[in-house]
């Protein structure tokens, strides 16, 4: 623990930690995460990966980074600008110059520092020397040097002993914010089990910089973050593509039928189909296709087989799969589509956020196929949302999109465990042996039809992707019986809304703005909202995680506002679908396109621009 006297309480912390990709700073990131989540913090976590594989070493190109934000009270968002940047060569610096406050607290490894190292950078002087880091508490560590001094006697070669030089800047973290250096070992523990050589280095690496950071000057105050008492239960910090996969899962347990996922490995999505594999012993069956084709119609044929079914895949590949979405739907077989969304169009930019798939997930097949579109608000949302998605599938017998993206699958916050005898409960409308049975035979309330496993005796009948005949399912060129089924398939996917919890509203009713956000980026929205309704503006907010179709409220909702403002991160997708489901309003829109999440700084900038234009 440090000893420093003049420790200072802070609210909440945002730490950017960025490096190359070999500098381990994602690791660095999620054993700091780790720590905060174990002494009670809240918190939220952004990776931001390079989009370049392999790119070349120290340039701005290959810089990779982890944010996080930890809070004594409720964070919904990995915040704006950090208090702490960690950059562990120039480049790093470079690239977040304009990502932490005019205070912060920069910490760098000196020994990178040098005329080379500015060249590939595109640095024209020394950032260390001019005035660009002037207010700021420089920590200019040799921790390049330090590390080989540490571990001259371990006989391990340079490249490998230069790998640990994140642990010293663990070391110097666990200093600067008062923590216990015994919970980052057993992170240490914990990730290399099988390997307690490099245990040992990096534990000794760790203690040297913990050691440095109470010796140097530069350090003149420390930084405590309370635990997070509100939150009451048993967490545990996870991505939304781990919280994903667990949704699937607990879906399946509730639902009673065996799991399949088909699926071909895509950024960023790949990491729910490796969850899943994970987890054979629960009877969960993942198939790694040849290609995004390959993987839906697979994952449909097994929901044909009777299982539980869905395939993973990001725009480029929701693009292939959308003829095999048409045959899901026509056939009316569940089927989960989780599209974690990423900056396109084309490959685009893999590894960046963004929310532009909405108009393809909501029309982004041919003929009349409109099918339940659902999207998640934070990583542990991703859970919910992923059980809700499986239960609209099996219980409305339709394909269903859960869109999240890479803001929420890669990064993190704290999931309250649930209990499963609390989930709702599952229920498949499955014919039984020797009863008379029609394939399009529907539920008079819900118009869902009754899904029958093959070999169910006395249930034999064809599915495919010819029309059929409306109750006994003959392939049917009749253009009235055409007609009549587009329509009863577009009635059993609206009377979805029927079973939706009722739209929330914060704020009040005679707000002078209605915020608007859809998915993911409701934590910024919601934090930028309290920011300005705790200071005393009229200001109201709602998410929406229903897209399609609507929650029915939702025309209730908007006319009690004069203004609407919808918020989103594409050129305004969203705000298009409310005027077409609900033309009789006016929305504004507030737009960003660069492939980052919203800063809460520049929406309340905005929602004020806004409320003082009387």
């Amino acid at each position: 623990m440090a000893t420093n006297n003049n420790v200072i309480e802070r609210e909440r912390i945002v730490i950017k930690f960025a490096g190359d990709s070999g500098d381990g700073m994602q690791l660095t990131g999620n054993q700091f995460t780790d720590t905060s989540a174990t002494l009670g913090n809240d918190l939220a976590t952004f990776p931001d990966f390079p989009s370049e594989i392999r790119a070349p070493q120290g340039t701005i190109a290959g810089v990779s980074g982890y944010q996080v934000n930890i809070g004594h009270s409720d964070i919904y968002t990995s915040g704006d600008k950090a208090d702490v940047l960690v950059a562990l060569n120039p480049a790093a610096l470079a690239y977040n110059m304009n990502s932490f406050k005019p205070n912060a607290t920069i910490i760098v490894d000196l020994d990178t520092f040098t005329e080379k190292s500015f060249k590939k950078a595109k640095l024209d002087s020394n950032p260390l020397e001019d005035s660009r880091l002037a207010d700021c508490t420089v920590i200019a560590a040799p921790v390049t040097s330090q590390c080989r001094e540490v571990l001259k006697e371990t006989g391990m070669d340079s490249k490998t002993i230069d790998k640990t030089r994140n642990q010293f800047v663990a070391g110097i973290l666990a200093y600067l914010f008062n923590r216990d250096l015994n919970l980052a070992i057993e992170f240490l523990k914990n990730k290399f089990a099988k390997k307690p050589k490099l245990v040992e280095i990096n534990t000794k690496v760790l203690k040297a910089g913990h050691t440095y950071a109470g010796n140097i000057e530069a350090i003149h105050s420390t930084f405590i973050v309370n635990p997070n008492l509100s939150k009451k239960g048993k967490f545990r910090n996870i991505t939304g593509n781990q919280a994903t996969a667990w949704g699937l899962m607990a879906a399946a347990e509730k639902s009673g039928l065996n799991f399949f996922l088909g699926s071909y490995p895509i950024t960023p999505a790949t990491d729910i189909l490796m969850e899943l594999s994970k987890h054979k012993e629960l009877g969960i069956k993942t198939f790694q296709a040849e290609d995004e084709i390959a993987g839906i119609n697979s994952a449909i044929g097994a929901a044909y087989a009777g299982n539980m079914a869905a395939t993973t895949t990001s725009g480029p590949g929701l693009s292939l799969k959308s003829e095999a979405i048409g045959l899901a739907f026509i056939t009316e077989l569940p089927l989960v589509i989780v599209n974690v969304m990423r900056g396109g169009p084309s490959t685009g930019l893999p590894t960046k956020t963004e929310q532009t798939d909405l108009m393809q997930a909501l029309w982004g097949r041919n003929g009349e196929a409109p099918i339940p579109i659902i999207a998640a608000s934070s990583p542990a949302d991703c859970f919910n949302y992923a059980f809700e998605a499986e239960k609209i599938a099996i219980e409305h017998m339709t394909p269903v999109i859960l869109l999240t993206d890479s803001y929420l699958g890669n990064g993190s916050g704290l999931m309250k465990i649930p209990n499963m005898d609390d989930m709702p409960s599952i229920t498949p409308k499955i014919a039984k042996p020797d009863q008379a049975y029609e394939p399009y035979e529907r539920d008079p309330e819900t118009l869902v039809r009754t899904w029958a496993h093959p070999g169910t005796r006395g249930a034999e009948h064809r599915v495919g992707g010819l029309e059929k005949s409306d109750v006994h399912g003959a392939v049917s060129h009749d253009p009235i019986n055409h007609e009549k089924m587009i329509k009863l398939r577009d009635a059993k996917v609206r009377k979805i809304a029927d079973n939706y919890a009722p739209q929330e509203v914060f704020g009040s009713e005679d707000a002078d703005l209605l915020v608007v956000s859809w998915g993911s980026t409701k934590g910024a929205v919601y934090s930028a909202f309290k920011e300005l309704e705790d200071a005393g503006k009229k200001i109201a907010f709602t998410n929406f995680n229903y897209i399609f179709p609507l929650p029915k409220e939702t025309p209730e909702i908007f006319k009690k506002y004069k203004k609407i403002l919808i918020c989103e991160l594409n050129s305004g997708q969203f705000a298009h679908h409310l005027r077409s489901e609900y033309p009789e309003f006016e929305y504004s829109q507030y737009n960003k396109i660069q492939a980052q999440p919203f800063m809460v700084t520049e929406l309340v900038d905005k929602f004020n621009e806004i409320l003082e234009d009387k």
